[in-house]
């Protein structure tokens, strides 16, 4: 009835440089803004200066006479022969693709419609004498907000990957048919919504955290499921470890991300990614480190004992050598693993040259993994001041369960909770997803009860914008939902912080309880408020949601499970604490609903093991899900 489809497309796309040839049509005098950028240096301490990645050549840049004021109103009107100028050149430039971003465009939009209009009319000549259609990419309807060159490059990247998404797109719905599916299509955005074919092909850039968002999504499930409000959901594979916060139940969403250095200024899923799977490799460092990652031993040739070629030792690997993998049950069985070649490997490249052990070599790795991966969770917490022991661990991916205690173990946490079928969790979250449209208006309006009526004609103009949007996706209005959020801010300051609003918020009394709520968020992100200061509104954002994916799972209270019995299927050796122990082994499939697991102890499923160390309990819920509880301590 539904073909829910996440895609790593427009990801690998710009991770890639697979991309078409873009041109930038912007306000003259501005050319430069994408080389430009912020005065922000990553690396303080850097004596060089950084490579900033810049996606439009120079010669490919063009600035057209207009200019839009800071109000709104047109300073100097759009040069009409200066226009068809910038046009041949854009034209003769090789350009598949076209960007425009003018400045103050946001506010008024009427320059960049006016570029487009003169741009397609153009191009209609184009296509009836059989040349390629240029796509083209306005910031005012990518994202209409201030800064120009978050702006400028979110609507770069879009132009950029319409053809690579239109195509992609295309050929999906011509799959479809041709396999008979004529079930209505949708693609995952950023966001966790879902946008329908056409929105994608116009926005692309709302895809690029299509993939990873599923898994947030099925952990805001999952969470109210198991009844837990505050939980760090991570999802480890072969290549990556993302982290999401879910607190109060909720995913948190920003108003922007960065994706290899470029800022996209759209809203999604606030996630954060490091280099660190089960394919990571391990290596030494010419002074003698270990490292692990970024790099990868990917699929193909994958880790050392696939035997598909690989030589670098890997973290699977060395699970396999800690004896946390069974080599003849891996995917079922389907893939026999080579336990001789990954001890070979590790030890001629990490073991003798260091002067370990194996066993110690791989220990050694395994205790860097698990500070790689809390460090990356402590960071994604501190930074919004929360504690780690207020929050339960949620890992799922096909290496996760294999860390997953460890590293809860490091960070303080007494619970790690494991989704049934965590292998394809975020192929599951994404049946939870609904059609989503983000509208932003960006003005910077102090919030005062005088300023009440510019904040109200902002939401009804969003409003109107929504309604229409969901209506042209054929939704009633009983399947429809508006949700409307806040960029605010201490005035004069430089960033924004993003409130949620109720309808009831946008009123004299609301509008006490939001000032108060942004100095509550804003002491717990920074240690600090400001009572005095004024709080001054940036963007009136809405979520115009259309609600698409059915019944919701219940969510089940609280109460322990009843106890049951459960019964091992084996036993196996597992390096632990720097000696080898007896493991008991069960299948998760087997485990009755209340059944306690006490560690050490490895629980199997067809395609991914968990690992319960000795001071933990396991034990089954009647959703089939897993919660390991650290007895000690």
């Amino acid at each position: 009835t539904l073909l829910i489809h996440g895609t790593t497309i427009a990801t690998n796309a710009v991770l890639t440089r697979d991309l078409p040839v873009c041109a930038l049509i912007t306000t003259a005098g501005f050319e430069d803004v994408l080389e430009i950028g912020r005065h922000a240096r990553r690396d303080i301490y850097g004596l060089y200066p950084e490579d900033r990645p810049v996606l439009v050549a120079r010669r490919r840049r063009f600035g057209v006479i207009e200019r839009i004021g800071a109000d709104g109103s047109v300073r100097e009107p759009l040069d009409s022969a200066d226009l068809d100028r910038v046009i041949d050149a854009v034209m003769a430039s090789g350009a598949e693709t076209v960007a425009v971003s003018l400045i103050n465009g946001y506010l008024n939009p009427a320059h960049e419609r006016a570029i487009r209009d003169r741009l397609q009319a153009r191009l209609q000549a184009r296509l009836q004498a059989r040349l390629p259609d240029m796509p083209c990419s306005c910031s005012h309807e990518v994202s209409p907000e201030i800064r120009e060159f978050e702006r400028t490059s979110t609507t770069v990247l879009n132009a950029l990957l319409m053809p690579v998404v239109q195509r992609y797109v295309a050929g999906l719905l011509r799959r479809s048919r041709e396999a008979g599916l004529v079930a209505p299509v949708y693609l995952v955005q950023s966001n966790g919504g879902a946008a329908t074919p056409e929105q994608a092909g116009k926005t692309p850039v709302s895809l690029l955290l299509s993939g990873p968002s599923g898994g947030v999504l099925a952990a805001e499930k999952v969470a109210a499921v198991v009844g837990r409000s505050h939980v760090v959901a991570v999802d480890m594979g072969g290549t990556s470890y993302d982290i999401a916060i879910i607190r109060d139940g909720r995913r948190s969403v920003v108003a922007q991300g960065e994706i290899d250095g470029l800022p996209v200024r759209v809203p999604m899923v606030e996630m954060r990614t490091i280099g660190a799977g089960g394919g990571s490799i391990v290596w030494l460092d010419p002074s003698g480190r270990l490292q692990l990652g970024p790099q990868s031993a990917g699929a193909r040739p994958g880790p050392v004992c696939y035997r598909r070629g690989g030589t670098e030792p890997t973290v699977t690997d060395v699970n396999l050598i800690t004896g946390r993998l069974d080599a003849t049950r891996f995917l079922g069985g389907e893939l026999v693993l080579d336990l001789e070649g990954a001890r070979t490997s590790l030890e001629q490249r990490i073991a003798r040259p260091l002067g370990l052990g194996i066993e110690a070599a791989a220990a050694g790795v395994l205790a860097i993994v698990v500070a790689r991966l809390a460090g990356a969770i402590k960071l994604s917490l501190f930074e919004r001041g929360l504690d780690p022991r207020d929050f339960a661990l949620m890992s799922f991916g096909g290496a996760g369960g294999l860390h997953a205690i460890d590293v809860a173990e490091e960070l303080g946490m007494r619970e790690v909770i494991f989704p049934r079928e965590p292998s394809t969790f975020s192929a599951h979250g994404i049946l939870q997803s609904d059609i989503v449209h983000d509208l932003a208006r960006a003005r910077i309006i102090p919030l005062t009860p005088a300023a009440l009526s510019q904040i109200a004609a902002l939401a009804d103009d969003l409003r109107q914008a929504g309604h229409a949007l969901l209506a042209a996706d054929q939704l009633p209005a009983g399947q429809r939902a508006l949700r409307f959020t806040a960029d605010l801010r201490y005035r004069g300051q430089a960033f924004e912080l993003m409130v949620a609003l109720e309808e009831s918020d946008l009123s004299e009394t609301g509008l006490a309880g939001v000032i108060e709520r942004f100095h509550q968020l804003h002491l717990q992100r920074f240690s600090f408020d400001d009572r005095n200061e004024s709080v001054e509104l940036v963007t009136l954002r809405l979520a115009a949601v259309g609600l698409i994916s059915g019944k919701r799972a219940p969510v089940a209270t609280t109460a322990p499970a009843r106890a049951a019995t459960a019964s091992a299927r084996a036993s196996r050796p597992l390096y632990l604490d720097g000696s080898w122990r007896e493991a008991a082994i069960y299948d998760q499939m087997a485990l009755p609903e209340g059944a306690e697991v006490h560690g050490p102890a490895v629980i199997e499923q067809p395609y991914t093991t968990l690992i319960v160390p000795e001071g933990w309990r396991l034990q089954a819920l009647a959703s089939g899900d897993l919660v390991a509880t650290r007895e000690t301590p």
